[in-house]
């Protein structure tokens, strides 16, 4: 790619615009979000740990607002206000995202494609696959390193498992935000040893009950009480606790559902692999997961079918990418040369349209591309061709 010199921005900018195109062709419409948000979506969606990342400010109702720090939500939001809503819809996007990242650029430009609507799960996640390998192309680079995976996996196994729903939960969120997981299998392992308390019979009530029941417990003491919260703890952090030590009293986690998670998190290689040591983890702990281990076996085939290269892809059932609203399929898109940070990026995300209000499910599917990092390895990849011619 000999293009002249320009300010990276516009350079930048300029390659974005010939994507977009590509993506218009494509079918996917341009979407144009307002760049001042609520900011109450990314806190409850992406957790209060975004805070410290967001540039943050409140109008004269008190509402608390933000610069956007991605497009993904800015974009469903707009979607569901339209007359499309609850149709199948594709949309293409470019602009600027304000995050603070330590050292680097606070604003920095963004571009992808969100799906909404789409019933063809498998389908449309190939697509997305292959949408964002179109965009490492079209940069220069055709030896990106694939990652992906599939917390839709994870959950069904949790289901299969039959765990308490204080645990499932609790593993849920640590998939998804990437820590601490084998801390929590490993705390499975053994009864807790809880001494008697006063409180040792509501404790034994709540055993294996469910977040709202306990919720709607612990809040009602509370009031009766007239206090809101104990040492700094919210009544859902206390709830949360209740339910903790509750399913602790009962013992550990039975060795083989241990192992089960265990072995799970292990399976990695490329999807044909995976998908062999998934069928055997299902048929030797009799799991009943074959419905989303079909799905993923699905979405293989599509793949291969849109021409993507499963052999040189990796998956892996550990595979995340720090989000709680990701429902299914993940993936990240790598150059050399660029540390952790992904060139493209996304999943699937159907739980996200209820969370910003629909009435109704919606399948949703999508991803971003980091503009200026992904022109930069173009530019130093064009430059090492022409050297080597």
């Amino acid at each position: 790619m000999n293009e002249p010199a320009a300010p990276r921005a516009t350079g930048s900018a300029a390659w974005a615009e010939v994507l977009l195109s590509s993506f218009a062709q494509a079918g996917y419409q341009r979407a144009e979000p307002a760049i001042l948000q609520p900011a109450e979506p990314f806190l409850d969606l992406s957790g209060e740990d975004i805070r410290k990342s967001l540039y943050l400010t409140t109008d004269l109702t008190g509402e608390e607002l933000c610069l956007r720090p991605d497009l993904t939500i800015p974009v469903a939001r707009d979607y569901l206000a339209s007359a499309r809503a609850g149709q199948p819809a594709g949309y293409c996007y470019l602009g600027p995202v304000f995050r603070y990242r330590g050292g680097r650029a606070s604003e920095f430009l963004q571009a992808g494609i969100e799906s909404f609507g789409r019933q063809d799960r498998a389908a449309a996640d190939a697509e997305m696959l292959a949408l964002g390998l179109e965009a490492t192309s079209a940069f220069g680079l055709n030896n990106v390193e694939i990652r992906t995976g599939d917390v839709a996996l994870f959950n069904a196994l949790l289901d299969g498992l039959d765990l308490f729903p204080v645990w499932r939960r609790r593993l849920i969120k640590d998939f998804n935000r990437k820590i601490s997981l084998e801390q929590d299998i490993e705390h499975l392992t053994v009864a807790t040893g809880l001494s008697q308390h006063e409180y040792q019979g509501v404790l034994a009530a709540l055993a294996g009950s469910d977040r709202k029941a306990a919720l709607a417990l612990v809040t009602d003491l509370m009031s009766i009480a007239g206090t809101t919260n104990v040492g700094g703890r919210t009544v859902a952090e206390i709830a949360d606790r209740f339910l903790e030590q509750s399913t602790l009293k009962g013992g550990g986690l039975p060795r083989e559902k241990r192992e089960a998670i265990r072995r799970f998190l292990a399976i990695s290689g490329d999807p044909d692999d995976a998908l062999a040591q998934l069928r055997a983890l299902a048929a030797d702990a009799k799991l009943d997961i074959s419905s989303t281990i079909d799905q993923f076996e699905s979405r293989i085939g599509f793949m291969a079918a849109r021409g993507i290269d499963t052999a040189r892809t990796r998956f892996s059932t550990s595979f995340g990418r720090g989000l709680d609203y990701y429902t299914g399929f993940e993936f990240e898109l790598h150059g050399s040369g660029n540390g952790a940070e992904p060139l493209v990026a996304g999943g699937r995300y159907d739980g996200l349209m209820t969370q910003l209000g629909s009435s109704t499910a919606i399948p949703a599917v999508g991803f971003s591309i980091w503009i200026e990092t992904l022109t930069q390895l173009g530019r130093s990849a064009a430059i090492g061709s022409g050297s080597a011619a």
